[in-house]
């Protein structure tokens, strides 16, 4: 079995939103970058993963077992660390990891203590006086304690400064690095994808749009960018663009991109480019009019 997780027709209908025919796997010793904007289902999606909200429709399946009716087995093979900590401020990192290592038949203190003492993490001193830093590694050691194979995060970058916050990437490639383990990473933050990630799954209005391999990005669209002039007439063409007075860039099918402009205009386009791109084509005209005369 390659794929540690598996979506297939996932949905969950909302007053309000609605989650649709989400399909997408992570294969083993692979980070899967999870992009969209606010609103576009990344959590619900999580959390349908997780079981903590029960799916309407579609399977999920986590290393060859159901996320339903496997629940329990499942989570002791899966670490989860989500946006916000769930410490309590006036306790110790110690207590928590005696609280939670009961649920854990794996839990392997040893290396616990290991990653603490790696990471600069005091085991007896109260969380309060933690940094943002400290408290998203000691949600990772504890998350990594009982040598999960599946490691779900949740913008665990957010807020940290840039020396913390190649630490945590640091610590995400080498869980990865044995070739058996797998993480999903959702993040706001595609500069951090660029450095880590082997997939991408884009989310748009509660749809997968893409999910695709970091080299199937470069294969199949191009960033077009140059002087306002040359894409006059062919703005049909673009999946998203912006244009000012006197330049413009956009994102492109590359094959498309081949046919009407020459190398010059054709560049490759990063994650960033592919989500912007993708939610700025969606817009409707007079919505990106306001935008533009802001």
């Amino acid at each position: 079995m390659d794929e540690l997780l598996k979506i297939k027709g996932l949905s969950k209908y909302f007053p309000s939103f609605c989650l649709k025919d989400i399909n997408f796997e992570i294969k083993k010793g692979c980070i899967m970058g999870f992009i969209g904007e606010n609103g576009a289902g990344k959590t619900t999606t999580i959390k349908l993963i997780l079981n903590a909200v029960e799916k309407d429709e579609g399977d999920i399946s986590i290393l060859g077992l159901k996320n339903d009716a496997d629940e329990i087995q499942i989570k002791e093979q899966l670490g989860y660390v989500p946006a916000e900590d769930y410490f309590v401020a006036n306790s110790t990192l110690n207590k928590h990891a005696k609280m939670i290592e009961v649920f854990y038949p794996t839990w392997d203190q040893v290396l616990f203590e290991a990653l603490c003492k790696s990471w600069n993490l005091p085991l007896n001193q109260k969380i309060y006086e933690f940094s943002k830093g400290m408290k998203t590694k000691a949600m990772l050691a504890l998350a990594l304690a009982h040598r999960p194979k599946l490691l779900i995060l949740d913008e665990p970058t957010v807020g940290l400064d840039p020396v913390a916050r190649i630490e945590v990437l640091d610590i995400i490639r080498q869980f990865v690095e044995n070739g058996e383990r797998a993480v999903l990473l959702s993040t706001h933050t595609t500069s951090d994808l660029d450095k880590v990630a082997d997939y991408i799954t884009l989310m748009h209005k509660g749809r997968v749009i893409e999910s695709l391999s970091i080299d199937e990005i470069e294969e199949k669209y191009a960033l077009i960018q140059g002087d306002s002039e040359a894409v006059e007439g062919k703005e049909g063409a673009f999946i998203g663009i912006r244009k000012g007075e006197v330049t413009f860039e956009g994102l492109m099918l590359r094959n498309a991109a081949e046919l009407i402009f020459s190398d010059t205009y054709i560049k490759r386009p990063t994650i960033e480019n592919l989500l912007v791109y993708t939610i700025w084509g969606d817009k409707d005209e007079e919505s990106q009019e306001i935008i533009k005369s802001l």
